[in-house]
């Protein structure tokens, strides 16, 4: 072989080898690398809001979740995960959830599933015949009784356990639980992981509609991180495999973060009680201050009988308030610019004109909770730029959760918008959620069931995969140099 079919043979195995190795390494050594839904695309204030609306052997490990993205919602909105699921392992994109209660994925035969995605991203639809270790779950099993509070009318044997979930904007998710692997990677040392396994319910996805099936913003499916017993989290608690208990810290500032599953130990976060017997990771929120003064509101306002306290989501992107806890907070944030000419944008933001830097001209906001904790939110945290393009124009991430609510009860959730820059530490266990002002971009320690100690740090997904393809692109530009030099 002359030395010109050799460097064409080079060049070829490079060209298929760097492909390879963009695809693969981000996945070689993760659990579930996660990154947000609408990285590096302009979105709509609307379809962010309208996300959000949709969304209201015993051996213990803790587990290593890498993070991708960043928080700010005119450039994104959610965060992703790709997780490996059946034998043998099948990558899919699922959207990770602290909101909800089931993980599921689209599946073979599916109706109405979207078939391709505008986020970049290659769509899989889990095949249950495929996977070596996948079992149909039936509706006699203790899983779906349970899920169900009970047994179900008509149920035989061969009958399979089904699941259907409406959300608030009338789009829907339904079909029927499987039982399969999903991997996961084990804390081993400081910032090491090791493969594990652990088997898990799951839903498969025979029909989607509304934006669920929506080829624009579509995903695999869901990934919940709620604290009913059909969660993930729960069932590998349940199997002994993790403690329930975990924590996610969001860096907006230099994007990616934390997320762990395990004790964390360090730092150290003030919690305060869940409230029981709610859906969601409900806490007693007090008062509101507002640059120092606290706002006048009635007693009764965040828990109002149909809604019982705060919730806090990870994967909701904006703030909820009700309408006049809404109407006392905006203005009086307002009233330290009285002349700026405000103006609405998608007839629902209120949006404004500012140069110069925010923290310095609008008040922090200071929400107080049961048991003395608190979460302090400063100005460059509640308002966000309408877009990159125009970086003088930022609007109020505050809303009003008027007329949201499917069952009339007006909500008061915080999501990212708030949520990023902190440690936010979930404990199921002793029924408790707590946070924390800190550095997403270092690390925090995590102790395993030994009491060993160990370091989980931050992680870029998007960041690190882009500097892999730059290095090889830079490594093959200066081969094809040199074989350029020796052959002419």
């Amino acid at each position: 072989m002359d030395l010109s079919c050799l460097a064409r043979w080079v060049l070829l195995f490079l060209a298929s080898s760097s492909s390879f190795l963009a695809v693969n390494v981000v996945r070689g050594n993760l659990v579930f690398p996660v990154q947000h839904k609408f990285k590096g695309r302009e979105r709509s204030l609307s379809a962010l809001k309208a996300h959000d609306v949709r969304r209201h052997s015993r051996i213990l490990y803790d587990v290593d979740l890498k993070l991708g993205g960043n928080g700010r919602p005119s450039e994104t909105g959610l965060y992703f995960a790709n997780i490996g699921i059946g034998s043998p392992s099948k990558d899919y994109y699922v959207q990770v959830d602290t909101g909800s209660d089931i993980l599921w994925v689209n599946c073979i035969g599916c109706s109405k599933c979207p078939k391709k995605s505008g986020l970049g991203i290659e769509l899989t639809l889990f095949d249950p015949k495929s996977s070596s270790t996948s079992s149909l779950v039936t509706c006699d099993q203790a899983f779906c009784t349970s899920t169900y509070d009970g047994p179900l009318p008509g149920c035989r044997p061969e009958l399979l356990c089904q699941y259907n979930v409406v959300y608030g904007d009338g789009s829907s998710t339904s079909g029927y639980f499987v039982k399969d692997n999903i991997q996961l990677q084990r804390v081993t040392g400081n910032f090491q992981a090791a493969p594990a396994n652990g088997s898990v319910i799951f839903g498969c996805g025979a029909k989607q509609s509304g934006e669920l099936g929506s080829s624009s913003e579509a995903l695999d499916g869901i990934l919940g991180f709620g604290q009913a017993n059909s969660s993930m989290i729960s069932q590998l608690a349940s199997a002994g495999k993790v403690k329930k208990m975990f924590a996610h810290c969001l860096d907006n500032v230099n994007g990616g973060g934390i997320f762990a599953i395990g004790q964390v130990v360090e730092p150290k976060v003030n919690t305060t009680s869940l409230v029981p017997n709610q859906a969601h990771y409900n806490v007693v929120l007090k008062e509101i201050e507002v640059g120092g003064d606290v706002l006048t509101l009635p007693s009764d306002i965040f828990d109002n009988g149909v809604r019982k306290g705060t919730i806090i989501d990870s994967g909701t992107t904006l703030a909820y308030l009700p309408d006049l806890v809404y109407e006392a907070l905006v203005p009086k944030i307002m009233s330290q610019q009285p002349g700026l000419k405000l103006h609405t944008v998608e007839d629902q933001f209120t949006c404004f004109k500012f140069n110069g830097n925010v923290d310095d001209g609008f008040p922090t906001v200071k929400f107080h909770f049961d048991g003395s904790l608190s979460l302090t939110v400063y100005a460059h945290e509640y308002l966000f730029q309408l877009s990159s393009s125009n970086d003088n124009v930022w609007c109020v991430g505050w809303q009003s959760s008027g007329g949201q609510s499917r069952d009339g009860g007006e909500m008061t959730l915080l999501g990212d918008l708030v949520l990023s820059n902190k440690l936010v530490l979930y404990d199921l266990e002793a029924q408790e959620i707590g946070w924390t002002e800190y550095n997403c971009s270092s690390s925090i320690k995590v102790k395993d069931e030994s009491g060993a100690v160990y370091s989980v740090g931050a992680h870029n997904i998007s960041s690190a995969s882009t500097l892999i393809i730059r290095r090889t692109l830079t490594f093959l530009l200066l081969l094809i140099a040199m074989l350029h030099y020796f052959l002419y």
